[in-house]
């Protein structure tokens, strides 16, 4: 067991693509903890998406040993965390379980939006938190820029900031002295009754489930009879160990230690991320105060392309949701669709990458319907439904009001840019609350629906600033608003998949919209169909599809008008009454197309 003067906990946050996967690595080297032969660019990105997109998705931990200037010998433990804004609750569970942080920032781009997000959530745990200044090997770097930004925006002293390349490695050992000397060492009472939190919990295989735990008192051994405060159960430990990235068994964890634990679980579901783990006799009495659940935010529909592959795809998503607590799933059917799973996700990039792992790792091809938030429908009884689907919308003579989710973003945007964004948020309903500038970028604040921007906001934001805008929000709550509901109907039935809600005055423009997609998209019968977007009985936009029509007439040359007359009336007369049994096929891709309308 570690003395707890000798070790730090910390953990690296910064905004997406500042370089925090880099300087993990160039850290596991300095202090030799991977052999050369065993070293590859991002080490603790282990999933394939994370590798190909180049983002960290789970947050990964290992365990250096560092020997200082000073002679004295340490153990750091170290988290690596996400930047993007959809796993922030991986940042947010990560930050409970260390007492420092170093905040990476790019000197060329200064501090971003994600930044100050993941700066904050470090300061409200009570971090200690070391500034480092990253790619100062780039022509365009400008540290006392940047460290002025810093302590500008953030309001963090950033005088001693340290300038690193992560890349070329200069600057690696001061950062690991700045570690030892300015981050504090964790407390603790090895005699006490164990309290260890839980930090995070995977499946694996072979072991079963493993626990990612956090010793704050007494110390955890092999063989311990552990019971988890939350829910009760109680497990024989059959190993604990440490991560220096691969699995290093060790015979106990004291206070302070950040390491692993099996014990025969079977379900990630039977380990709650932040419930607090005790000895079964003469445990703890108070629990930690633990962490807010991950709450979903986006739902939709995910279907398999061939109705066959239906329970394929529920193997797969429930072998997913063993590693990913954050995902929720019921199943429901379409009648366009057929049976499937309504998902809900913590923002569009968990979505994305949930659907990109299902199709990659088990092969199975994917219909997803367009992402809905949950509104709250408020009836004249008084009482209150959660809407997740807009197909189940009650009748709407029965509501009195419903409530839409709003959300705080934080825009950071060069001035160029400003009017383009400030458009961008008015037309999406926005309403500004702030606006303030940190050197030659402006910082905005808006107050946005949620329903706005789960569909493309940040396509758009991206490609009206090329590319320079950063973009973060926090969900604020509910609001009333003129909300309603918008079916399109096919040869006059409703078509379920592709009834969305949206705002009254919007209504008109986003059915015209649709329609005339849905007219290109359908293919042509032999009767012509009505293309009608209405809310509730009144049609607000309608398109017709013509019929496709053999020549009858073809046969007849010269002769009595009267006949020709005689067979088009009797064409006609089929055509009417095909039309009242026909029925239409919509392709797949029409409803995919219709759905990412909003260009």
């Amino acid at each position: 067991m570690t003395d707890l003067a000798h070790i730090r906990n910390f953990s690296i946050v910064a905004h997406i693509d500042h370089g925090k996967s880099t300087l993990a690595d160039r850290l596991i080297q300095e202090t030799k903890t991977v052999a050369d032969r065993d070293m590859k660019e991002q080490l603790l990105d282990s999933m394939d998406i994370e590798r190909e997109r180049g983002i960290t998705i789970k947050a990964n931990t290992v365990r250096l040993e560092y020997d200082a200037d000073n002679g004295e010998h340490y153990v750091l433990n170290l988290i690596d965390t996400p930047g993007h804004v959809d796993f922030a609750y991986e940042v947010s569970r990560s930050m409970q379980a260390v007492e420092g942080s170093l905040l990476v920032v790019d000197s060329t781009q200064g501090v971003e939006a994600q930044t100050l997000a993941n700066v904050y959530q470090a300061i409200e745990a009570d971090h200690e938190i070391v500034p480092v200044l990253n790619k100062i090997d780039l022509p365009a770097s400008d540290c006392d820029r940047v460290a002025e930004q810093i302590e500008d925006v953030i309001g963090i002293d950033a005088t001693d900031a340290i300038q690193v390349s992560a890349k070329t490695g200069v600057g690696i050992h001061e950062v690991l002295e700045a570690i030892v000397h300015r981050l504090p060492p964790p407390e603790g009472n090895p005699d006490a009754p164990l309290k260890a939190m839980l930090v995070d919990s995977w499946y694996d295989p072979y072991l079963g489930v493993v626990v990612l735990v956090r010793i704050i008192d007494g110390k955890l051994r092999k063989g311990d009879r552990i019971r988890m405060m939350q829910t009760g159960a109680v497990y024989p430990v059959d190993r604990i160990g440490v991560f220096r990235p691969a699995m290093e068994p060790v015979e106990e964890l004291g206070p302070g230690e950040i390491g692993f634990l099996t014990a025969s679980i079977k379900q990630v579901r039977d380990t709650r991320v932040g419930d607090t783990i005790t000895t079964e006799k003469k445990g703890c009495a108070e629990p930690l105060p633990g962490f807010k659940p991950s709450v979903p935010v986006v739902f939709c529909g995910l279907f398999p392309v061939d109705s066959n592959e239906f329970e394929d795809l529920r193997d797969a998503i429930e072998k997913l949701a063993l590693n990913d607590s954050s995902f929720s799933f019921e199943m429901e059917t379409s009648a366009a669709l057929g049976f499937g799973f309504r998902c809900g996700f913590l923002g569009l990039l968990h979505l994305e990458v949930i659907r990109d792992r299902l199709e990659r790792e088990y092969g199975i091809e994917l219909i997803t319907t367009a992402p809905s938030v949950v509104y709250h429908v408020y009836l004249k009884d008084g009482t209150m439904q959660e809407l997740h689907n807009p197909a189940d919308m009650p009748d709407p003579t029965l509501i009195d009001h419903i409530e839409e989710p709003r959300i705080k973003a934080t825009i950071l945007v060069p001035d160029e840019y400003l009017g383009d964004v400030l458009k961008l948020c008015q037309d999406r309903r926005g309403i500004q609350l702030d606006l303030t500038y940190a050197g030659s970028r402006a910082m905005v604040v808006y107050d946005l629906p949620l329903n706005e921007v789960v569909f493309d906001f940040y396509d758009r934001l991206k490609s009206v600033t090329k590319g320079y805008a950063s973009f973060d929000y926090q969900l604020t709550g509910y609001r009333a608003d003129n909300l309603v509901k918008m079916q399109i109907l096919v040869n006059e039935e409703p078509v379920d998949a592709l009834s969305i809600m949206v705002h009254r005055d919007r209504a008109e423009t986003r059915g015209r919209a649709m329609v005339e997609k849905l007219k290109e998209l359908i293919p042509r019968h032999m009767f012509k169909i009505p293309i009608q977007a209405a809310i509730g009985g009144k049609v607000i936009a309608r398109e017709t599809l013509s019929a496709l029509r053999k020549d009858v007439t073809a046969k007849c040359y010269g002769g009595d008008a009267t006949r020709k007359k005689k067979l088009l009336e009797k064409q006609k007369a089929g055509k009417k009454k095909m039309r009242q049994f026909g029925k239409v096929d919509i392709p797949q891709e029409a409803f995919i197309s219709a759905l990412k309308m909003d260009s």
